[in-house]
């Protein structure tokens, strides 16, 4: 698998896609794993088919290190927000720890692709962010399809410079 394969450089492309942050951040506020979500969608884009041990597989990788390590970063950084903004020294610090949460979603991402990357394409249906988001309730569809319109277009080289 090279660099541009791999599902960490498919999220940080992804995300920076028209429409796709704010999809995610919906996504989140509904409860949704969004590192699951983003390997949902380069699931999608390879073709890899579904199933629900495959599912259940990654929603236990992900759910783990998301519960031990991404929430907590991300509770303190968000309970530090109003005291870092008069607090030049406690903003640093809320700077860095952002810098340590977007490393732990990228332990997580490289899980997720490490458990994944081996199960081949196109055995069987490759619809992955249904069932993702389907616990989450809530009427997402669009945040669905703006994940998935847009990995295809990432894909096919839509909006590229």
């Amino acid at each position: 698998m090279t660099t541009d394969d791999t599902l960490w450089t498919f999220a940080h492309r992804l995300y920076a896609r028209p429409g796709v942050e704010g999809a995610c951040l919906a996504l989140q506020a509904a409860g949704g794993d969004v590192c699951l979500l983003l390997a949902g969608a380069w699931l999608e884009r390879r073709g890899t088919g579904f199933s629900h041990e495959r599912l259940d597989e990654l929603q236990r990788i992900s759910t783990a290190w998301r519960e031990q390590v991404v929430r907590p970063a991300r509770a303190l950084r968000q309970a530090w927000r109003t005291a870092a903004q008069d607090d030049p020294q406690l903003y640093d610090l809320r700077e860095r720890l952002k810098g340590i949460e977007l490393d732990a979603e990228r332990v997580q991402l490289n899980r997720l692709q490490a458990a994944a990357e081996h199960w081949s394409p196109g055995a069987g249906a490759s619809d992955w962010l249904e069932p993702l988001s389907q616990p989450l309730g809530g009427d997402l569809r669009h945040a669905i399809a703006t994940l998935r319109h847009a990995a295809q277009d990432q894909a096919a080289g839509v909006g590229d410079a």
